[in-house]
């Protein structure tokens, strides 16, 4: 190694300088030795450090001896150590070829003889070098992008892959943006299983929106439905993918734009606007419903609470009037004369406690007596206040004064002369009632 070191040295002043013994370099001439080698001499040279090497002595191109051409043949020895160096040297460099580098979120997919042989992690590799072994870089972080339906705007469409039909034989303008990434153990799937993988994501990608769209109306479609469109698509897409073994994790379906096509775009515009004025007139009148029918049902409610009630009043009324009755009627089965008077007597006072004028009606005259029971009983009411609340407080209640009942010798009535055409026994009777 030092011999090799030394005849390949750079540095050696003694290149192209001439060389009259082949195992040592030349060295730099003494005197005038500024000017530049001649090429020749250091090709000669050059070839002459590498005759040495195999033990080849030379002696230059000017010496007249030394066989053929100048040239002394090498020895065995030689020639085998030479050979061996330059084997080693190439050994060397063949295993050096095996070293590579794998950049970060990246792997590296190692075949052997075209076969897949193991998956390498991202740093500093080696394998067997070629032809036994090969070694292929796939990018597992990138996010892979493309469009269908449009390229690089919505106004760029590509119809062929835009348009597509719904359930109810529509026909919709469909643009949208798949995403995509290979998974972590992906990559030897993503080479060795499919042929073209990319296109077949965008074709999977179509038949699935195609699929799922082909099952929606198009107003779902269109308004509402997009998310979940996108979803499913998603999902089926996937599906397919796995089948495949494609080594592809779908990352985002994502809708950009959804429309009738351009030439029936007008009447597709007006129909939702009547659709749209529909929704609203629906949704007027419900509201109005809704605040009708419930006064309406309270109404209702309160009408047959107050019928309830009405009916429960009746009802007890007439029962107690029954219960009444049926008590006076013992009564008077067992007095009746009493009883008789007894009632001739309250319905007198009730009378009178509601009139306001009494007229009294004399025996022996023509002339009859007007009492203001009205005045009496204010009157009486105040002297009756005054003597027991000298000071009455404010907003206190007055007591309630009773009303005395009319008292006369002669007969009483409310509208005239009741008892003209009745004998003196029953004015006397008359008397005597009142007198009472």
């Amino acid at each position: 190694m030092p011999r090799i070191t030394k005849l390949f040295n750079l540095n050696d002043p003694g290149w192209g300088r001439g060389n009259n013994n082949g195992s040592e370099p030349p060295k730099k001439p003494k005197g005038n030795g500024d000017s530049p080698p001649d090429l020749d001499e250091v090709w000669r040279d050059f070839n002459n450090r590498i005759g040495s090497l195999f033990g080849r002595k030379g002696g230059g191109g000017n010496r007249p001896g030394g066989g053929r051409g100048g040239i002394t043949p090498p020895s065995p020895r030689g020639a085998k150590v030479g050979l061996g160096v330059v084997a080693g040297v190439a050994v060397l460099l063949w295993l050096a070829s095996g070293f590579y580098i794998v950049q970060e979120g990246q792997v590296a997919v190692v075949t052997q003889f075209g076969k897949y042989k193991s998956t390498a992690p991202a740093g500093f590799q080696w394998r067997l070098p070629y032809p036994i072994q090969s070694a292929e870089t796939v990018n597992i972080s990138q996010l892979r992008t493309f469009e269908v339906g449009f390229r690089g705007g919505s106004r760029n469409k590509v119809l062929p892959e835009a348009l597509m039909l719904t359930t109810d034989e529509n026909i919709v303008d469909m643009q949208f943006v798949v995403q995509y990434r290979l998974r972590a153990d992906g990559a030897p799937d993503y080479l060795f299983k499919m042929r073209d993988p990319d296109d077949s994501v965008r074709q999977a990608s179509e038949t699935a929106m195609r699929e799922i769209v082909g099952k929606k109306p198009m107003d779902f479609v269109l308004y509402e439905g997009r998310t979940e469109v996108a979803v499913e698509v998603q999902n089926l897409m996937q599906q397919i993918l796995d089948r495949y073994q494609s080594g592809i994790q779908i990352s985002t379906v994502a809708i950009q734009n959804v429309q009738p096509p351009e030439q029936v775009q007008a009447a597709f515009d007006d129909a939702v606007k009547a659709g749209q004025d529909r929704e609203r007139q629906i949704n007027e009148g419900q509201a109005y419903a809704n605040q009708v029918i419930p006064l309406a049902g309270g109404q209702a409610s309160r009408m047959l609470e107050q019928a309830e009630g009405y009916r429960a009043k009746v009802i007890g009324d007439a029962r107690g009037d029954a219960a009444r009755f049926t008590s006076i009627l013992t009564e008077y089965q067992k007095a009746p004369k009493i009883m008789r008077e007894r009632m001739y007597l309250e319905t007198m006072q009730q009378i009178f406690s509601r009139a306001s004028k009494v007229m009294v009606d004399t025996k022996n005259g023509n002339n009859m007596l007007y009492l203001p029971i009205d005045k009496i009983i204010q009157q009486t009411a105040r002297d009756a206040s005054s003597q027991q609340q000298p000071t009455a407080l404010p907003g206190a209640s007055q007591p309630s004064v009773p009303q005395p009942p009319a008292r006369s010798t002669g007969s009483a009535s409310s509208s005239g002369n009741p008892g003209s055409n009745t004998g003196s026994g029953n004015n006397t009777l008359s008397r005597d009632r009142l007198t009472r």
